[in-house]
């Protein structure tokens, strides 16, 4: 946690958080530093599943951009304690809530603290308005479809040239369409302002050793096997620049990271287990890691549920390699619930009072983030985060502390 149980921001009086996303990718600067010297901070939202709602989604990113502010403020836990108290003052809390917006309105055009989000696609079975609406959130983002985005479509329309009035396109198009620059599939992103480039695997992974959607591979990116597969992710990230640090942006994990059940690509919906990674996506990365002098402190993927099949419990979601690149797993489904069901009853007890919760009608929910902190090319901090959304008032209800590097050489995976 950050401070106590819950903390509340009552948006109206907060100015809009991403009013200036990252400048368009350009040409690097030739001068050789150190990978991302300052700190870059991302939001993966892992399998959606159509648990999306655009205006909610972005409520619960604006807070964590406000308590990202204060992190960096390095506020004592007590001062931002009294400020909640202060706000519960029917005297005096106007005056302070006017105060710290100010405060956070200077910090929005001053400081970047949520450089955009990472999403690993299965938003919806071929969800073409829910794509839609990923790709209207006014955050920098990077995102690649996966199986279920695929679903139905095994091949292209056959016309590829303009389409005349009423004659439909398939669904898959219509997503790729939508998302346009945004989808990183073996496509490699460069942001010089972070020193930080995206590189994207295969998109409409579904796990294991063959090809899903082969025919779309074919028609749109040339790729007919596993080999020709781990050339273009490989050759996607071949001239990054020196001093960017490569995050991997793919659907589903790499081979190699456990067989069990409860490991991070591990099946558990079989007896026995077994590694359900993609082997295009290890080639790759054991390929690049051989050749190059590339720094990959992170590869994010989804696919592989946090919650077992069959209620075996939950998944491993973290993976500190040999040579400390992390494998983080985002897949947490469902990344909403509905405050008053069962699964959340916990949570409720822990909200502030004000929260109403008897409303049929309001969308009160608790949503699911997994932020990322890197800074100088290395992890610095992973953690679990749920938002609960009820009107315009927000609070952080948990947090999960998934690794933390306490010092330099020293990882702490939390797992």
């Amino acid at each position: 946690m950050f401070f106590g149980k819950s903390f509340h921001l009552h948006l109206p009086t907060v100015c809009c958080m991403f009013g200036n996303p990252l400048s368009p990718p350009s040409s690097p600067n030739p001068s050789h530093r150190s990978p991302m010297a300052n700190p870059v901070r991302i939001a993966v939202v892992g399998d959606v599943h159509d648990d999306w709602n655009l205006q909610e989604d972005t409520k619960a990113l604006q807070l964590l951009q406000k308590l990202e502010a204060l992190v960096l403020m390095n506020l004592p836990s007590s001062c931002l304690q009294l400020y909640v108290r202060f706000l519960q003052l029917s005297g005096f809390g106007a005056v302070y809530r006017q105060i710290f917006s100010s405060l956070l309105q200077f910090l929005d055009a001053t400081i970047t603290y949520l450089h955009f989000s990472a999403l690993p696609g299965d938003f919806g079975n071929e969800n073409v308005e829910l794509v839609r609406s990923i790709a209207d959130l006014k955050l920098t983002k990077a995102a690649i479809l996966g199986n279920h985005d695929a679903w139905r479509t095994q091949q292209f329309a056959q016309r590829q040239e303009p389409r005349q009035a009423g004659e439909r396109k398939d669904r898959v198009q219509l997503q790729l369409e939508c998302l346009g620059e945004d989808h990183v599939g073996y496509r490699r992103v460069d942001y010089p302002s972070l020193k930080l480039s995206i590189v994207g695997g295969r998109p409409f992974s579904c796990g294991g050793e063959h090809l899903f959607r082969k025919a779309l591979l074919d028609a749109r990116y040339g790729v007919q096997d596993m080999d020709g597969s781990a050339k273009r992710i490989y050759e996607a990230a071949l001239g990054a620049p020196e001093d960017h640090s490569v995050i991997l942006l793919a659907h589903n994990g790499p081979t190699g990271l456990g067989s069990k059940i409860n490991d991070i690509c591990g099946r558990d919906w079989v007896f026995g287990g077994g590694d359900h990674g993609d082997p295009d996506l290890a080639h790759a990365i054991s390929h690049l890691k051989e050749t190059t002098q590339l720094c990959i402190p992170l590869v994010v993927f989804g696919h592989m549920h946090k919650e077992l099949a069959y209620g075996n419990g939950l998944r491993k979601m973290i993976v500190v390699g040999d040579d400390n690149t992390i494998y983080l797993n985002g897949a947490i489904v469902p990344r909403v619930k509905r405050l008053g069901d069962d699964q959340t009853a916990n949570t409720q007890s822990s909200m502030n009072n004000k929260t109403s919760l008897s409303s049929p009608n309001a969308e009160d929910t608790v949503r699911a983030f997994t932020l990322v902190e890197i800074s100088g090319g290395k992890l610095k901090k992973i953690a679990e985060n749920w938002v609960s959304v009820t009107g315009d008032e927000t609070s952080l209800q948990e947090e999960h502390i998934l690794y933390r590097r306490e010092h330099e050489g020293t990882e702490n995976p939390m797992q």
